[in-house]
Order: structure tokens, then sequence, then C-alpha cells
């Protein structure tokens, strides 16, 4: 570990995030073991500011991580806001820029213009390809959570967070059965949350992983009530579904829950649909009439249980930190997937600027 590591945990802009990246006992360790740890008021966060400050932590307003130091890793999990535009702190977070989301060329060219970098929780990974930090299993429980509760027509909105005991009763409230559910990568830990929650919903769920999906069977995926898509894809495969399968005459499928919401991206593997969901209106109509099909794609479905998501990720990042500086494999694989995207971003833009100048 450097001489002294600094980490700076900011508030979360968007107003549904609940989520923190570290939860106070997991900064307790780290400022144990040396780490100078600052952490912004939040509003909205699961966890009370004085419960960080009992842990060690200094404090800070609200979007202060600006003013840091500029040796200051600057921790968070989702978009940060619009300012500054050049962007010259080392940040760690969730990017959603290397496969071409949307808004991924700005976010990387904030980077450039002011010579930060971004350390993708998303590639952070061990030897084997695994996520040490990972919200994937809140992500597929929430994932099938809402959409069980939207097919049996019990779904409140807006969303709001509650703990797993308060979903897995509303699961088994809800009346409705019969229902056929289908999980896309069903051996993942998305995956493993997703049918965890359709167990406690009373359906037995039909699991698909690689093998499945390699040679896909489109009609029986269609036989199903329920999708819930889990898969996370890396480059660009065949659809599981395309817009002209949606108006198949023996279609039963009605709710698709696609937690990878890789919208945009040319490695979605569901581009039936344009946008994410939110919370207020968490699934969208894809097809109206005697046979309707929606689409529930939220982009912070473990925001949703907040303390069980966050305790489960903070557990699995707060040893990691403590090798940032250190040649750690797994952070140098995140600063070799950034410095890949920042080049392909610098020649899309050239290309894009002589292509102007011509």
């Amino acid at each position: 570990m450097p001489d002294r590591l600094r980490l700076w945990m900011r508030h979360e802009t968007r107003a549904t995030e609940h989520r923190a990246p570290l939860v106070p006992e997991d900064v307790a360790r780290l400022v144990r073991q040396g780490v100078a740890m600052t952490v912004e008021e939040s509003p909205q966060r699961a966890f009370p500011l004085d419960a960080y400050v009992r842990a060690g932590s200094a404090t800070a307003p609200a979007g202060s991580w600006t003013d840091a130091p500029t040796d200051t890793y600057v921790l968070g999990l989702k978009e940060l806001p619009e300012e500054p535009r050049a962007l010259r702190h080392r940040h760690i977070c969730f990017g959603h820029a290397y496969k071409g989301q949307e808004g991924a060329t700005e976010l990387l060219g904030r980077f450039a213009a002011g010579g930060g970098v971004l350390l993708d929780l998303e590639y952070l990974t061990d030897e084997t390809g695994r996520r040490p930090a990972t919200f994937g299993y809140w992500a597929g429980y929430m994932g099938a959570v809402l959409a069980v509760l939207h097919r049996r027509g019990v779904l409140n909105t807006p969303l709001r967070p509650l703990d797993r005991a308060r979903w897995d009763a509303l699961l088994r409230s809800a009346d409705g059965g019969g229902d056929r559910a289908l999980v896309v990568g069903a051996l993942g830990r998305s995956g493993q949350g997703a049918c965890d929650a359709l167990e406690a919903a009373g359906i037995t769920p039909v699991r698909w992983d690689v093998e499945e999906t390699r040679s896909l069977d489109r009609a029986a995926l269609l036989g199903h009530d329920i999708l819930v898509n889990t898969v996370l894809v890396t480059r660009p495969v065949e659809p599981f579904l395309t817009s002209a399968d949606l108006d198949a005459p023996d279609r039963r499928l009605s709710v698709v829950a696609d937690v990878t919401c890789d919208v945009g991206s040319e490695c979605n593997v569901l581009p039936i649909y344009e946008a994410v969901t939110d919370w207020d209106r968490p699934a969208r109509r894809l097809r109206a009439g005697g046979r309707p099909l929606d689409v529930i794609a939220v982009d912070n479905l473990p925001s949703l249980l907040p303390d069980e998501a966050a305790r489960a990720f903070s557990a699995g990042l707060g040893p990691r930190l403590l090798s940032l500086g250190d040649g750690d494999g797994a952070w140098v694989r995140c600063l070799r997937a950034f410095a890949q995207a920042s080049a392909r971003h610098a020649r899309t833009r050239t290309v894009r600027e002589n292509a102007h100048v011509r």
C-alpha cells in the first residue's frame, strides 16, 4: 500500500441510490489499516454519516470531492455528476462506458480532458475472471421480484426500498399460480438471485445458461410468462429476442425483466427496447392488445434493498482497496480496460475530426 492511501466516498447524485460502496464496519477496518478516509454527507444513503464518523472517517459536504487532493481515489457507485467537465482524479465506480452505452463517449472524453483515470468496478476481477465485489445476486433477485409482482398485478409504484424479509413476504402474498418463468444466465450470481426470488414466489424456474443459449430455442423462450435475463455479455452475440419475435402468434411471454440493461450497446442481447425504466414507472409496455408484453429495465435494482446489497458488496471490495497502487493484478486489469477504452475513444474522435475537416 502507498505511504498513505486516501479514499473519498462521494455522495450519489441519483435520488433513488441508497447504497454505499463501503459500509461503516468496513470503513473502520480500512482506517485501522492506515487508510485516510473521507465520507461525504448524503441525505439518502442507507447508512448514517455518524456511523462513519465513529468508524474513524473524516466527513465532507456532498459533492466536495472535486476539491480533494489529486492523489485521492474517489469512490462511488453510479454515474458521476455533469460537472466538472474535466476529471482529474482516479475514480472507482461503475462507469458503464466500455461497451458503447449511452454517454460513454462523453464520459471518456472528460477523463481525457482532465488526465484522470476510471477504475471501473465492472472490470475488477481476480485471476479467474470472477469479480470479488458485485451486486449481482441482489440485482437478479430484485429483477425477478419486480417481474413477478408486475405479472400478478400487485407492483406498487413508485418503488421504494425494503429489506429482503418484506420483499419475500410480498412475493408469498401475491395471488397467482401456474406462472412459467425462465432465467437466462441461471448459473451466475445474478441468475441465482433471480431463481431464489422465483422460488420464494412459488415458481420453479427453468434455468438456462451457456449451453442452452449457444443454440437458443426462441420458441421455447417465448413459451414462458416471465423472462429474467441476467447474462453478462462482453462481445456481440446473436440477440435472444428481437422486436419481430414479440409479434410471434404463439407468444406466451408477457413480462421481460432485463437485469443486465445493456440498452444501446452492441452487446445487448435484448434489443427490444430503447431506454431503461425507473422507480416511478418500472415497467414499459412494448406490445398492447390482447397479449400485452412489458419490459422492466431498472438499472439500479439492488438499491431497492440497500442494506443487504451494500454489505455484501462492501465485504468484497474493502480488502481489495488495501492493494491500490501496489501492482495488484485486479487493479492492473482495471487500468488496462480503461486504457483500451480510452484508446478506442481517441481513435474515434480523430476519425470524426478528420472527417469534419475534409
